[in-house]
């Protein structure tokens, strides 16, 4: 940590609202550190609220840590510090500004955003990597506090959107992975016309669809973590293989049903809602391990035990004895997807045992 009692930069400032002003300089991680605090929240023994940073994530910051340990790591967010004393601004021409920062009696500055990229980076052995610095002068702490609350509350970029840039991006941490495959195979599903999906799924870039892509996503997952895709990945064209299962089944359940899937929206029918078609995901695989179905016959012909058990637009969902439901009483929720699931798994194996004793 560096010794010094002042911090000078040159800076340069824009003016914003009446009599506001932001000023933005480079640091290094370690002098930021050095002369801003991160005010985490928590309560004095009064009940008092103190403070207003989060708690640090330990895997988000390992995650950003990592990547910034890499030659060609790049951090353009800059890290927001806001001063209520201890800083001194001298104008300049042309919108420069001189910043002095005294830190003889502490730091004076607070972490208002970017707390956990400025720890990520203070747990680099490099001290060479800078990052941008906006600092605001704020009248006093409610002041500050409010700055944080309003830098904090801006809307997240859709979820769906980040999903379907996952596949055109290299190098992303690790957990982005197993999503970023099954995103480019719903890309795949959605926009090859040889797909049974060819423009049926809801992205960003195509919002008529009616399928969820986070619902597809997610059995994609399932089957990479523990499924019929996961045994493909050893082979060369395991891409082509997963396509061409996903492809088949969804065309088989078209088919075997018909009048619950054509012309349906997730509120019209339960087939082509989130719940139904990750529930479809684990009949899928059932019917890959049970009767080693990767065809749409295959896959028509275990779907068919299902006819005349399933209550997708019409009817009641009998789950279990204390458990009946209208046909559109299933939502997309965690608890109502493995009702829906264990439902459907249980009453294929009971048919597929009674097919095959008929069959001995």
């Amino acid at each position: 940590m560096t010794k010094a009692k002042t911090f000078k930069y040159s800076a340069i400032r824009a003016t914003q609202g009446k009599g506001s002003h932001v000023f933005s300089f480079a640091a290094k991680a370690e002098d930021v550190l050095a002369f801003a605090d991160i005010d985490r929240v928590g309560r004095d023994s009064d009940g008092t609220l103190r403070g207003f940073q989060r708690h640090q994530i330990a895997p988000h910051i390992k995650e950003i840590r990592d990547y910034l340990a890499r030659e060609d790591a790049i951090l353009p967010n800059p890290i927001v510090v806001a001063f209520i004393e201890g800083v001194k601004v001298k104008a300049g021409r042309d919108g420069l500004a001189r910043i002095e920062i005294d830190i003889a009696k502490g730091k004076p500055g607070f972490v208002v955003d970017g707390q956990q990229r400025l720890t990520a980076l203070s747990g680099l052995p490099s001290s060479k990597f800078q990052v941008f610095v906006s600092m605001l002068i704020c009248k006093d702490y409610n002041e500050l506090r409010q700055q944080f609350v309003l830098i904090n509350n801006t809307r997240p970029l859709p979820k769906a959107l980040i999903y379907e840039l996952l596949p055109t991006v290299e190098g992303l941490p690790q957990r982005f992975t197993a999503r970023s495959f099954a995103a480019s195979l719903v890309d795949a599903l959605n926009y090859d016309e040889r797909s049974s999906l060819h423009g049926l799924i809801h992205q960003h870039t195509n919002p008529k669809g009616i399928i969820r892509d986070t619902a597809l996503q997610k059995i994609i997952m399932n089957s990479a973590s523990d499924g019929a895709v996961r045994e493909f990945v050893n082979e060369a064209d395991y891409v082509g293989q997963s396509f061409e299962l996903f492809s088949n089944f969804f065309g088989a359940v078209r088919e075997i049903f018909a009048s619950e899937w054509e012309g349906m929206t997730p509120k019209t029918s339960r087939l082509v809602h989130g719940a139904g078609i990750v529930g479809m995901g684990y009949v899928m695989e059932l019917l890959y391990s049970r009767t080693g179905a990767r065809t749409k016959d295959g896959f028509k012909n275990g779907l068919a035990l299902l006819k005349g058990k399933t209550a997708w637009t019409s009817g009641e969902w009998r789950l279990s004895e204390s458990d009946v439901r209208p046909w559109n009483g299933i939502q997309n929720t965690p608890s109502d997807i493995d009702v829906l699931t264990n439902y459907l798994v249980r009453e294929l194996k009971r048919a597929i045992r009674a097919q095959s004793r008929v069959a001995a």
